[in-house]
């Protein structure tokens, strides 16, 4: 897999370098960087046109989509100085929060712009997230074995965390976790903690699952697979069935004899309704009783995010996410869900400007997915983001989650090219 453009060379010499720039604390810096150089030069792509150099040149002008997810972004920065400035923030404290866009929000926007506008082939980004598998897999025993030969859980928290970001983790070393509730312990491989280390999981066995070379599309699959398992994250398993499986399913909307099975096991449900309810009530219960203190905090964060976003800040939120009660162990509140995160921090009008270009999105690659194998790899993608927002904040977590982003502007560009 050679790259056969600069444009190719960055995205994919960063990608193979996801673990080395783990070891030095580097990955909350690279992913931003990143975002806006390559946006820069899709712009300047745009802009030049025929007068820039051939391998570098606009695929084709910007997809509707790339303009609504540039247009929500926008919005959340203006709901952001509105939020700031009804609240008395400060400018200081503005410009902090504006940069923290820059690093967050941006990147939803900027990385598909890059993929529908850049000559950059999904290939290598598949290719890509194998090699990080790789990576992973050849770790794996120092890491797995770090807590029984009595190794610390942080090596070290890098210089860089001076750039500023969400919190010292972002820029740290860690060769596992102990989990607080069991004292067992959890491995978040390069991510900042463990359940997003299996989302991440998730989306590596995505991407090597459309490998064409056997050796290392079972290298990335390994290597998911065993993220998911090691942080012990019901998310994550969750993730691994589903957004694996529906994608690949979305062909036989257009079977008559899948919509006749499916009429079937529906006339079915009035006899075996009601246990399956039951049975569903009860799988329920046990996921949320698998870490019911980590379940009884974030409930309690939405809870308190939303009551407060209803009487408090309905428009444009509250402009930043306070620091909660012992009643959440201290949790930030409008922290740990997307959703109620910007209902609390940025108001209806911010949860109007992620939520319109993601359903979008979804229903554009749905389709595709039906009718082309082209889109089961991006609805994937799409599916582990959803997943994703409610249990995490998505913003500050886009920095990891480039490659899946860069994906979605290849593939609408694919699709508009057929």
């Amino acid at each position: 897999m050679t790259p056969q453009n600069p444009a190719e060379r960055m995205i994919y010499r960063s990608m193979v370098l996801t673990w080395p720039f783990y070891a030095v604390g580097a990955l909350y810096v690279v992913g931003p960087v990143l975002a806006w150089v390559l946006g820069a030069l899709a712009v300047l792509a745009l802009y030049l046109g025929p007068a820039f150099r051939p391998d570098l040149r606009a695929t084709g002008p910007v997809p509707v989509l790339i303009w609504a997810w540039i247009i929500g972004m926008a919005i959340l920065l203006v709901a952001l100085w509105i939020g700031h400035l009804d609240w008395g923030l400060g400018l200081k404290k503005t410009i902090k929060s504006s940069i923290g866009w820059a690093k967050g929000w941006a990147l939803l926007a900027l990385f598909p712009l890059v993929g529908a506008v850049l000559p950059v082939r999904r290939e290598v980004l598949i290719r890509g997230q194998c090699v990080i598998g790789a990576w992973t897999l050849a770790l794996a025993p120092v890491l797995l074995a770090a807590p029984y030969l009595g190794l610390p859980e942080r090596v070290f928290t890098s210089p860089l965390k001076a750039v500023g970001g969400p919190g010292p983790e972002y820029f740290s070393l860690y060769l596992f976790t102990y989990d607080p509730a069991s004292w067992t312990p959890r491995w978040q491989f390069y991510a900042p903690w463990s359940p997003f280390a299996a989302l991440l999981g998730v989306i590596l066995v995505l991407f090597a699952l459309e490998e064409k070379n056997r050796k290392w599309m079972l290298a990335g699959v390994a290597a998911g697979v065993l993220m998911i398992l090691a942080s012990k994250s019901r998310m994550g398993l969750v993730g691994l069935m589903a957004c694996t499986v529906a994608p690949r399913m979305m062909p036989l909307i257009l079977r008559c004899w899948a919509w006749h099975v499916t009429a079937g096991l529906t006339a079915s449900l009035a006899v075996t309704g009601s246990t399956l309810a039951a049975l569903a009530g009860d799988a329920v219960a046990a996921f949320k009783g698998a870490r019911a203190d980590s379940t009884r905090v974030r409930e309690t964060l939405q809870r308190i995010a939303s009551e407060r976003w209803q009487t408090e800040a309905f428009w444009f939120g509250h402009g930043t996410v306070q620091p909660g009660s012992h009643a959440v162990e201290y949790m930030p509140i409008g922290s740990h869900h997307t959703w109620y995160g910007l209902l609390f921090v940025k108001g209806a009008a911010g949860f109007a400007a992620l939520l319109i270009p993601l359903v979008w999105h979804i229903g554009f690659v749905m389709a595709d997915a039906a009718k082309h194998a082209r889109g089961r790899l991006p609805l994937g993608i799409l599916m582990t983001m959803v997943l994703l927002s409610f249990g995490e904040n998505i913003e500050i977590e886009a920095y990891m989650l480039w490659p899946g982003l860069i994906l979605l502007g290849v593939h609408l560009r694919e699709a508009e090219a057929a």
